[in-house]
């Protein structure tokens, strides 16, 4: 999933998309400290009217990435079963859309929405890339 920072051609089209005008929502410096499902969700959700929208597509991807490397590395061990199985040309994108509409589909879910970040993104990402 991490293979689209390797690729210039694909940070320009990170940077194309990072000003795209897309449905505004109001970001909270609070958001940035990822205390919950739903801050980072308001961070990925950030679009490029919004005064921070850079930063926020930034820290998104970065948060999606780590959590991924997280997840390939432990499940890496024998006794850990996987629960994301990514296809090799799926993009740290394709994970913040998934994230994104599962967000969407959750978000009156207080329960989930207050989980650890990290959670939120597995559960979104092994709901659109399940292991089966």
């Amino acid at each position: 999933m991490n293979r689209i920072i390797q690729h210039p051609a694909a940070l320009a089209a990170l940077l194309a998309l990072a000003v795209q005008p897309m449905t505004s929502q109001a970001l909270d410096e609070s958001d940035f400290n990822f205390d919950t499902t739903e801050d980072l969700l308001q961070v990925c959700g950030a679009t490029g009217d919004s005064p921070a929208a850079l930063e926020a597509l930034l820290a998104c991807r970065a948060f999606i990435e780590a959590s991924v490397q997280y997840h390939d590395v432990v499940s890496d061990r024998k006794r850990v079963k996987r629960l994301i199985c990514y296809k090799v040309n799926d993009t740290i994108e394709d994970g913040r859309q998934a994230f994104l509409t599962w967000g969407a589909e959750n978000k009156g879910n207080q329960t989930l929405m207050n989980e650890m970040p990290v959670v939120g993104v597995v559960r979104a990402l092994a709901k659109a890339r399940s292991c089966k």
